[in-house]
């Protein structure tokens, strides 16, 4: 393991935190062990790490949410302490799609005229960062009104849709959101966990310039912004403004001292790396094509004369006066692997969701799946029979029964049910393992969903979506989450997935990089062009 040479015994007093061996703890159980680390004024730190290893627990307990709990040795006794007491708000993938969550449990969309309850709007929600919870129809402060004009809004550029209600927002814009309602909070620490991730170009820019304004000002001592911790799942993602970094690995660190120690570090370690993945991905090729063979008794059987799998014609999708699809004609042809891209709020997830029935204004639309058009008569599961599936939306309702154990979830990915109700079969047992296996979590099949890290979660929803090699496999910024190393073997899993001829994709990346070679169509969708969208080739 690598440490700071500097000594435990020699940590300042007056840090901003100073953790003296720690063990960080949840629910009755000791997640990492034990841990030394320290924060001082006008240090910038990064925690990145594998899925699973660590960093979540510790940004965690940093937010609130986990306890550091001192470990008492002999006569040598542990110490925790922080400045920022509570004064702490954290902004992560969770906390997202914990808003999401809390907006579709509190529709009301059945009970109010017109039919839609457009729930809480930008301008409320960061109202009450700084109130606390309030009734649907109390008026909000004068401040409040006046909120186009606060610094951090204009800072995270959501002054357009402060209005518009949460559950309307793309995710990208759900994350400026919930940071913009941070900094009006007057929270002293912000803990940042992966805030990248959902992003498009123009969103990323504004996060690394706040990110460099917020660090800049604290250097000069300026009060009015927030300390920041980052958490990261990929190194090439982190600002230049980063001047610490605390890795974790297999619940212990693995690394604390400055960057350039760490990036000398990376580069002393990348030939060893790519060495193992040539080998890596030989191995995945092999088990792969033995897992989809064994697979076969539990494959649905699919007409081999569909040519057409999807087909929008003249697609109109908004509310109110927002509209987000325009005059949409496209159609999806069985072996054309489409990318699908486009700014925050363009209408991708929008897009996905005609396709997946997860949109209800599929239906005034001629919206055909397989042939058929949708509303003629066909049943949501006949339809889900020949999808397979990866999105946020999906995840947050994973998250919502997330007492399914790993091999329960994989086998609900033949049933196509949230959870799994009935008992699995031995065929389904034994196939499920495998596939856990080809995804790197053999002997944890009793493991609960709810328990693995979120990007540990994101990688499981995907081994459930390719599980019975559908006809069309839907990838709706499949590697939110995924650290470097997993997001490679997910990419090259779904490359080989696609040479395999029975599963044609639909892929919306969160990264402008992230490309499988196998993608030669794109459809380009532009807001407030005409017409909204672009077809091309690659």
């Amino acid at each position: 393991m690598y440490f700071r040479t500097r000594k435990v015994t020699d940590m300042d007093s007056e840090a901003l935190i100073s953790i003296v061996d720690c063990r960080i703890e949840g629910n009755e159980k000791t997640f990492v062990p034990s841990l030394s680390w320290q924060m001082n004024q006008g240090e910038a730190w990064l925690v990145i790490g594998p899925n699973g290893g660590g960093k979540a627990d510790f940004v965690n307990a940093l937010a609130g949410k986990m306890s550091f709990v001192p470990n008492s040795v002999g006569e040598s006794q542990g110490s925790f302490s922080s400045v920022f007491r509570d004064s702490v708000e954290m902004v992560s993938l969770e906390r997202a799609a914990k808003l999401i969550e809390e907006e579709r449990n509190n529709d009301e969309s059945d009970y109010v005229e017109g039919g839609v309850d457009i729930g809480r709007t930008g301008r409320r929600f960061i109202t009450e960062g700084v109130l606390g919870p309030l009734k649907k129809n109390d008026e909000l402060p004068q401040w409040a009104n006046e909120l186009d004009t606060h610094f951090a809004i204009q800072l995270c550029g959501i002054q357009k849709i402060l209005d518009r209600g949460l559950k309307y927002m793309s995710t990208g814009e759900i994350r400026r959101t919930l940071l913009a309602r941070a900094l009006v909070s007057g929270k002293k620490l912000l803990v940042l966990s992966d805030p990248f991730a959902g992003l498009d170009a123009e969103s990323r820019k504004i996060f690394l310039d706040l990110f460099a304004t917020i660090v800049n000002a604290q250097q000069k001592g300026d009060s009015k912004y927030p300390h920041i911790v980052l958490c990261m799942e990929r190194w090439h993602e982190i600002p230049e403004s980063i001047s610490n970094v605390l890795e974790f690995t297999n619940k212990e660190v693995s690394f604390c001292g400055s960057k350039i120690d760490y990036v000398q570090r990376l580069k002393s370690k990348q030939t060893q790396n790519d060495n193992e993945k040539a080998a890596k991905k030989e191995e995945l090729s092999s088990s792969l094509t033995a897992t989809i063979e064994n697979t076969a008794p539990l494959k649905q059987e699919t007409s081999n004369e569909e040519k057409i799998l999807v087909e929008m014609n003249h697609v109109n999708v908004g509310w109110g006066d927002h509209q987000v699809l325009i005059d949409l004609n496209w159609k999806l042809k069985k072996g054309e692997h489409w990318l699908v891209r486009g700014p925050n709020g363009s209408g991708k997830t929008t897009f996905l969701e005609l396709i997946t029935g997860d949109n209800m204004q599929v239906y005034c639309n001629d919206v055909r799946l397989f042939g058929k058009k949708r509303g003629s008569g066909e049943s949501i599961w006949e339809i889900k029979q020949k999808l397979g599936i990866v999105s946020y939306r999906l995840h947050v309702e994973y998250r919502m029964v997330g007492g399914t154990n790993l091999r329960n979830l994989i086998i609900s990915g033949f049933r196509d049910s949230i959870g799994l109700y009935g008992a699995p079969t031995g065929v389904e047992i034994a196939i499920a393992d495998k596939w856990l296996a080809l995804g790197g979590f053999a002997g944890r099949e009793r493991e609960l969903f709810r328990d693995l890290s979120y990007g540990e979660q994101r990688a499981m929803l995907i081994l459930r979506s390719v599980v019975k090699c559908p006809p069309i496999l839907i990838l709706d910024e499949p590697c939110h989450g995924l650290d470097e190393e997993y997001r490679e073997k997910i990419l090259h899993l779904l490359e080989l997935i696609a040479e395999k001829g029975t599963t044609t994709m639909l892929h919306v990346p969160h990264d402008p990089t992230e490309r499988l070679t196998c993608e030669k169509h794109v459809l380009e969708l532009c807001p407030g062009e005409t017409p909204m969208y672009r077809v091309s080739c690659l």
